[in-house]
């Protein structure tokens, strides 16, 4: 029988001959939790008697890092134990953020089935590996048994056609395919990517795209395995590793296939207070802000950071607009430092963090008072969100983002481009 990418991995990992719609144990091959779910991996743990963690895994303090508070200090102590007691990786205050900090660790490849304590572990489909976001009591199970039970999701083939346009990026693409699916068009759907555009979408942005196909409800997200990947992996990977991966068969047999052509996509911003409700920049006319945020698990990697430098650039961020900038890891922010980005943030008003979610979840650095608007490069943007359940936040593009902060209020990043 002809399978879709998903049916091929699972029945893989469970020596079955899986199809849509089935459930099979499976063999977990990496598992994770940040210091927003990890306390209740712990206890699970530690209430389940284990003596042995049976898989890899590691936590990464990135959530609320450093410290807001004393009960959140307390969480990262307990998580530094764990880890050291079970023989975990640590991922600790400053390195960055789960999504990004493990895979450029080289922590997982293609075919890995990789379960997170975090809803945007969709994030590594786009290097092949099925990953989920699980309830912390499930990925506790996982790390007890090695194993976890899983329902095989039907999946939705998108083909994405046409060249980019000026000021376009990946973060546009998926915003606008959201606005067509739907929060909830998708789920628990396993999403396949395909079409021509795709080689032009570096792994930056495809990484981009999958955090972001749990905003359709999607379970999971793929990207092909191409150049572009195994150039990706020469750079994770010190020494030469051998790739394996699968791809879905040609008559596969698809729930939907819906195909997008982005030649005349504009920049688009999904406005408050759900991600599918987008529209395009330029419907947007006198929308003031009073806050912009460029970092994230979905965009705050160094292509993002090099867009908003280059036209930031001889240029200031609006008075009395707060501009908040916060790489996705530590080897982000050097690589940034090197390259001379976070000299010209600086000079133009803006406010460095250190690596990590940082106002993304609205636990700190950078909640909004009440009434103000963001203008965001997250990937949500639900009431309360950034902690302040009477802001309004937008999400965009960080070129976008970067053009909003310049003039202080939504703006068409290609009047700088």
């Amino acid at each position: 029988m002809a399978k879709t990418l998903v049916e091929k991995i699972l029945s893989k990992k469970s020596a079955q001959d899986l199809k849509a719609g089935d459930f099979a144990l499976c063999k977990v091959d990496f598992a994770f939790g940040q210091d927003g779910t990890s306390n209740l991996i712990i206890e699970k743990i530690k209430e389940l008697k284990i003596k042995e963690i049976k898989i890899p895994f590691c936590m990464v303090i990135d959530h609320s890092a450093p410290a807001s508070n004393e009960a959140i200090s307390g969480v990262h102590q307990r998580m530094r134990k764990f880890c050291q007691e079970f023989k975990g990786l640590l991922f600790d205050v400053g390195c960055g953020i789960c999504h990004q900090v493990i895979p450029e660790a080289g922590l997982i490849k293609p075919l890995d089935i990789v379960v997170g304590a975090d809803s945007h572990t969709s994030t590594y489909g786009a290097i092949g590996a099925f990953s989920v976001g699980m309830g912390s009591t499930d990925v506790a199970i996982s790390l007890a048994w090695g194993k976890n039970w899983f329902r095989v999701p039907s999946t939705i083939k998108i083909i994405i056609k046409g060249k980019i346009p000026e000021g376009v990026y990946a973060k546009d693409i998926i915003l606008n395919i959201i606005k067509d699916i739907k929060s909830e068009g998708a789920n628990y759907k396993a999403i396949e990517f395909y079409g021509p555009t795709l080689k032009d979408i570096d792994m930056d942005g495809r990484f981009t795209i999958c955090n972001m196909v749990v905003e359709m409800g999607a379970k999971c997200g793929f990207m092909p395995i191409d150049k572009i990947t195994f150039d990706w992996f020469k750079s994770v990977f010190p020494k030469k590793r051998r790739i394996e991966y699968l791809t879905a068969d040609e008559d596969a047999d698809y729930e939907a296939v819906k195909e997008y052509n982005v030649e005349d996509l504009e920049p688009q911003v999904s406005c408050p207070h759900s991600v599918d409700n987008v529209v395009s920049v330029n419907k947007l006319k006198n929308i003031k802000i009073n806050q912009a945020f460029l970092g994230t698990c979905t965009n705050g990697r160094l292509s993002d950071l090099k867009v908003a430098a280059q036209i930031l650039k001889n240029k200031k961020v609006k008075k009395g607009v707060k501009f908040i900038i916060a790489p996705a890891s530590r080897k982000i922010f050097l690589d940034a430092l090197r390259l001379g980005l976070i000299e010209i943030f600086i000079k133009a008003g803006a406010v460095v963090i250190s690596p990590g979610c940082g106002p993304c979840v609205g636990s700190h650095a950078g909640i909004p008072a009440d009434n103000e608007v963001v203008i965001s490069t997250a990937n949500r943007n639900f009431k309360g969100r950034m902690g302040n359940p009477n802001a309004k936040i937008y999400l965009a593009s960080p070129a976008t983002v970067t053009a909003s902060a310049i003039r202080g209020e939504i703006t068409d990043p290609r009047v700088y481009l």
